[in-house]
């Protein structure tokens, strides 16, 4: 008789197990679930992007305070549509101006001022200057970065004698610093490029 009650009480326990374990799967699986959801929910890590720039202005001031202004505007940034490029007159001969760049993203209201972003950011940003054909002309950096390798917001142009050619202007994200000087030699992409036909009489 004893044996069937003990029999018995261990059959109503194992029913009463099974029972609880079952009651129990849902409430596991629920967080099984959630545990591996919370992982594809990390957010991905923040990616900076490069600027988006419609437009670049450059001024050369004269020592008198006489400016020439070279302008290249982009309405749809990277988009088809080709860039408008001014310049507001003739260079000078045997002149020594100062330049600064100013840059814009016009794709927003207000404009963004990705001017300030390049400076903010001056050891991941290089200018260079190329002068090609019969320009008779030369730049020198002003501006630096905190390592002591030059960024090109602000410059030089020098001119000398007559002639005319061309003043390519191109600011490289993430270049080698420090480097040759060169396009090739600094590597980095290309934020914006614009190429000045410029005349110096």
């Amino acid at each position: 008789m004893k044996t069937e009650i003990l029999k018995s009480n261990l059959l109503i326990n194992k029913q009463q197990l099974i029972m609880k374990t079952i009651k129990l799967l849902p409430a596991l699986f629920l967080a099984t679930l959630i545990f591996s959801c919370s992982d594809d929910d990390t957010p991905p890590a923040p990616v900076n992007e490069e600027e988006v720039i419609t437009t670049m202005t450059i001024t050369l001031q004269d020592p008198i305070g006489n400016e020439i202004e070279l302008k290249t505007y982009d309405p749809d940034g990277n988009g088809p549509t080709e860039p408008a490029v001014t310049v507001s007159g003739p260079l000078s001969v045997a002149t020594l101006y100062a330049g600064t760049i100013e840059l814009l993203n016009e794709t927003e209201s207000p404009a963004e001022d990705i001017t300030e972003e390049i400076a903010e950011e001056a050891d991941e940003h290089q200018f260079f200057f190329n002068l090609s054909g019969g320009l008779n002309a030369e730049t020198e950096y002003v501006d630096f970065d905190s390592n002591g390798n030059p960024v090109g917001l602000t410059f030089v142009l020098a001119t000398t004698n007559a002639g005319s050619g061309t003043f390519t202007v191109t600011l490289r994200h993430e270049p080698n610093k420090p480097n040759d000087g060169t396009l090739s030699g600094a590597g980095g992409s290309t934020d914006i490029e614009t190429t000045f036909s410029l005349t110096v009489e």
